[in-house]
């Protein structure tokens, strides 16, 4: 996973660089997690450009990175959602809690 920081607009962007499964999820969370700590963003925007696959693990780890982001104050969105991923997205409700918002790139 990339994480790049953009402090003139406390901006955070994660982009997943790997298949979100259960053997990948629990580093992607620990990396994601220690980002958001450390910059304290405003916006944090998972980027799912180069994921290729994703299963059941990747909707708890997008949760837990929701509920993290609101404890430090910052809004969670996601961006460039594959035709396979934003099924699963959609079909869990999350489309519905978290927005997808246009890549910043």
């Amino acid at each position: 996973m990339e994480a790049n920081f953009y402090s003139e607009d406390k901006l955070l962007v994660l982009k997943i660089t790997d298949e979100i499964d259960d053997h990948n999820v629990q580093n992607i969370r620990r990396k994601a997690d220690y980002e958001m700590e450390r910059y304290m963003p405003k916006r944090v925007i998972f980027d799912f450009d180069r994921v290729t696959f994703m299963d059941s693990a990747g909707i708890g780890l997008i949760i837990g990175r929701y509920k993290l982001a609101n404890m430090i104050g910052a809004k969670l969105e996601i961006t460039n959602l594959t035709k396979s991923i934003r099924r699963i997205f959609d079909m869990s409700g999350i489309l519905k809690l978290i927005p997808t918002v246009e890549s910043p790139f």
